[in-house]
């Protein structure tokens, strides 16, 4: 479990988070939502201990983020970034990177690891792209060959950066079932989603952050209710019942 506390962080000469306290749990879809340069990205980050923290501290497994050494901290927490390097290699072999930090020295990938990959890939809907080379790929193909390698690391904590960029709306759907299974799983699934509507039905709690600081926290209906979302992205959203509950919409 990782818990921001009183989180301060950003880059040299630009502290972008203020005071973020924050616990991602076990078992729960978290969505950061936000106006562009809110500090989503940078929260996500930090929690991956990518970046410097000028204030407060983060907690894995209630330890402070800085005792762990990078691969193990990369044996308990996946970052997907907003984007990645196009290597010249197939899409399976992409997704053993994955499992980098669960191999010794030198890397020699395992039988064991080969099934995490190819296991990964079809959590994914990708086994077709298996043989692939990445480059190839358009561009909601090679996100998920990038979401099956963040899978095969097999962590307890999953941190996504706008993970349905690039989709089309059922593969955005995919994405958020997929994300809701490995919270059945146990595992803390955190997405930066800009698609607001997509969040408010997906996910079981919404963390909305504006000017780098945590401004509301709660389940979608509770946000809704407040108003604040209209207010933070100037919108008027509205919602309707249906049979498999609310769906929300853009007024």
């Amino acid at each position: 479990m990782i818990e921001l506390q009183n989180l301060s962080a950003g880059y040299p000469g630009r502290e972008v988070l203020h005071g973020v306290t924050l616990t991602f749990h076990p078992g729960r879809v978290l969505a950061l939502v936000g106006p562009n340069g809110c500090g989503k990205s940078t929260l996500l980050r930090a929690a991956a201990g990518l970046l410097s923290v000028s204030g407060g501290q983060i907690l894995l497994d209630s330890a402070p983020l800085e005792t762990y050494t990078p691969k193990e901290i990369a044996r308990r927490v996946a970052f997907l970034p907003q984007s990645r390097p196009v290597p010249s290699i197939t899409a399976s072999r992409m997704v053993l990177h994955g499992r980098f930090p669960h191999l010794g020295y030198p890397r020699r990938c395992r039988a064991k690891d080969h099934r995490a990959a190819e296991q990964a890939l079809a959590q994914v809907g990708g086994t077709d792209l298996s043989h692939r080379m990445v480059p190839e790929l358009s561009g909601g193909q090679r996100q998920k060959v990038y979401l099956a390698m963040a899978l095969a690391q097999d962590t307890a904590t999953i941190l996504m950066d706008e993970p349905t960029t690039y989709l089309d709306v059922g593969c955005q759907l995919e994405v958020m079932t997929l994300a809701r299974r490995l919270a059945g799983q146990g595992r803390a699934v955190i997405l930066v989603l800009h698609d607001l509507c997509l969040a408010m039905q997906a996910v079981d709690e919404i963390a909305l952050l504006a000017e780098g600081r945590l401004v509301s926290l709660g389940e979608p209906e509770e946000l809704f209710a407040a108003g604040i979302l209209d207010r933070v992205f100037g919108v008027a959203l509205g919602r309707v019942n249906t049979p498999d509950g609310w769906r929300y919409y853009y007024q």
